[in-house]
């Protein structure tokens, strides 16, 4: 007797086939929906991309529901159940061992650091490069006028430093002490180059002012160039007058939340207005000098310097390269002025007093101790992030906010958010002693190798020591940990900023012999044949070549002229050659030529 044949689905839906068409019919589901739900929502705006999202959430929904069903077929029997909580039990048990032991290895090692640093002198907490208070009528940076600058920048910060609140009354708020106004500042002509020993063409600025920018000041009928653009930054002139006057408040400090938690969050509008204020200044001193008051002209530089030192005590890297870049456009001025014989002695006198207080080589140091510091209070905000303070509300499980913070730390350090990867994930989840090995590195790698490169007691940076830590460096990125992930993240192109600072006091070096030289013309008619001759009278130390140590070149022209220069980031003798840089800028590039200092041919 014949049996009826049993249906193919219902045997299909047992055993492995059975698992294997719950797999594809889950499978299915769930891509159907997350496409349908991509489309409707516009999360991709193409059909391929959905499709590839739909297929990949449809693979891992699938194999972890079927892993999920498989392990509850099989807890359920009671021995397996036992079996399973034991072994459970013998996981977490290692889990907390390993936690417990990484804890003990982070924070030992890192306190044995911190004393031998503190028994060395090196401060490593955030709060002692904090700088002190200052009385509010000593206080440049609290001067009135700058809550309407600032305020004018950021409201909030305006807000929270001076508190109080005043909507901003210019339609653009850039405007506020600005060369470019309402003009797009590509369009804006461009200033000339020291570094290149050309002097500023005026009559672009002019034809700027008259035709480009609609929101300046401006004649009926063309004047001169100089006059033309003194006329169109006069609508500055309150505001600089009122800064000018603030200027001889002793001291300067702006209100920086420096008990920001975290510490990355601390906010610095100030640094763009203090730009913005720089070129305003340099652009006026070059009209003045063109248009015969170099009285004048040496006042604004003088400001700009004062602008250019108002965030000198601030231990933030970002800080100290905006001065440098303040200081670098107020050089322009100094030397049209003086290719062009247009300060007197004491004017002279004057602009070497205020260039002699300039000392890049210990600003660097600050920046580095300080953006050290600053590196420790962010990784250690991490063992702590629920007690974040910019208004945001957090878990109070601990890892959950840490893996949140890393992944605004990786932004803030890397534009295509590539550090943060596994490594970050671990560290996220992992134990907090791997936060203070992060420490650990960040600390030892700026203290071994980034405070050498400068000296400023022998008035010495060494480009040998950066490619050093440039070495070091890569030696460092060839493995990347949990233990030093965050080292990455915070690191990167310290050597090429650490040139910033070694031009920068060459500049001022070359600035300050050059002054000394124009003194020794007007007192003796001509140039001295060595820089021996200028000392004491007119300058009393020749500076020596930042760069390797050695006396800065110089030497005499046919033209009457002379030739003064460092031999630049390469340490080699190019005779003075000057290495433009590449595209259309017109500095020079002092990694490959030496840096000079000499006046256009007349």
């Amino acid at each position: 007797m014949s049996e009826e044949p049993k249906s193919i689905w219902k045997k299909s839906w047992k055993g492995w086939r059975g698992l294997l068409l719950w797999f594809v019919a889950l499978f299915v589901a769930v891509f159907f929906v997350v496409f349908l739900l991509s489309e409707v929502s516009r999360l991709k705006s193409r059909a391929i991309e959905s499709a590839a999202v739909a297929f990949i959430s449809a693979l891992i929904f699938s194999t972890v529901g079927i892993l999920i069903a498989l392990f509850i077929r099989w807890i359920c029997c009671w021995k397996n159940f036992r079996r399973f909580v034991f072994g459970a039990a013998c996981f977490i048990t290692l889990i907390a061992l390993f936690y417990a032991e990484e804890d003990w290895r982070g924070w030992h090692d890192w306190n044995k650091y911190k004393r031998e640093q503190a028994a060395r002198g090196e401060k490593l907490d955030f709060k002692d490069f904090i700088p002190p208070p200052v009385p509010d009528d000593q206080n440049f940076a609290m001067a009135p006028i700058w809550f309407e600058l600032i305020n004018a920048a950021n409201t909030n910060a305006a807000q929270k430093w001076y508190g109080k609140f005043s909507p901003v009354t210019e339609k653009e708020p850039w405007n506020l002490l600005s060369i470019y106004g309402d003009a797009n500042a590509e369009y804006a002509p461009t200033n000339g180059s020291w570094q290149r020993a050309t002097l500023t063409d005026l009559k672009p600025w002019q034809n700027f002012y008259r035709t480009v920018a609609t929101n300046f000041p401006s004649s009926p009928q063309p004047q001169t160039p100089a006059q033309d653009i003194l006329l169109a930054l006069s609508k500055n002139d309150s505001i600089i007058e009122q800064l000018r006057e603030a200027s001889a408040r002793p001291e300067s400090r702006f209100p920086l939340s420096y008990d920001m938690s975290p510490p990355f969050a601390i906010l610095l509008p100030h640094l763009a207005t203090l730009k913005r204020g720089c070129q305003v200044l340099d652009l006026r001193a070059l009209a003045e000098l063109q248009n015969g008051d170099s009285q004048k002209a040496l006042d604004d530089v003088k400001l700009s310097l004062r602008l250019a030192d108002a965030e000198r005590s601030e231990p933030f890297l970002i800080s100290q390269l905006v001065r440098i870049a303040i200081f670098q456009i107020t050089m322009q001025p100094i030397y049209e002025g003086l290719a062009q014989n247009k300060w007197s002695d004491a004017q002279l006198a004057d602009l070497d007093a205020a260039l002699s207080k300039e000392d890049f080589l210990a600003d660097y140091k600050l920046a580095t101790r300080g953006e050290r510091a600053l590196g420790i209070a962010d990784i250690d905000f991490l063992r702590h992030p629920e007690n974040e303070n910019i208004g945001m509300r957090r878990p109070r499980f601990n890892w959950l906010p840490r893996f949140s913070t890393l992944r605004t730390m990786a932004s803030f350090s890397s534009e295509d958010n590539s550090y943060f990867n596994l490594q970050t994930f671990l560290l996220g989840i992992g134990p907090s002693g791997w936060l203070r090995q992060n420490e650990l590195r960040v600390a030892r790698f700026e203290t071994q190798w980034l405070l050498p490169l400068a000296d400023e007691n022998a008035h010495v940076f060494s480009p040998e020591k950066v490619k050093v830590a440039d070495k070091a460096f890569a030696s460092e990125k060839k493995t990347v940990t949990p233990e030093n992930v965050l080292e990455m993240m915070f690191l990167p192109a310290w050597s090429a900023e650490a040139r910033r600072f070694a031009f920068a006091q060459t500049s001022a070096d070359l600035a300050r012999v050059a002054i000394a030289l124009e003194r020794y013309r007007l007192a003796n008619g001509d140039y001295p044949n060595s820089l021996d001759a200028l000392s004491p009278q007119f300058m009393e130390k020749i500076p020596n070549d930042v760069i390797g140590g050695k006396p800065l070149n110089y030497r005499r022209t046919n033209d009457g002229q002379f030739i003064l220069y460092s031999v630049g980031w390469n340490e080699r003798d190019d005779g003075g050659v000057v290495a433009a840089l590449k595209g259309n800028s017109s500095g020079a590039d002092y990694t490959r030529g030496d840096l000079v200092w000499r006046y256009p041919q007349k």
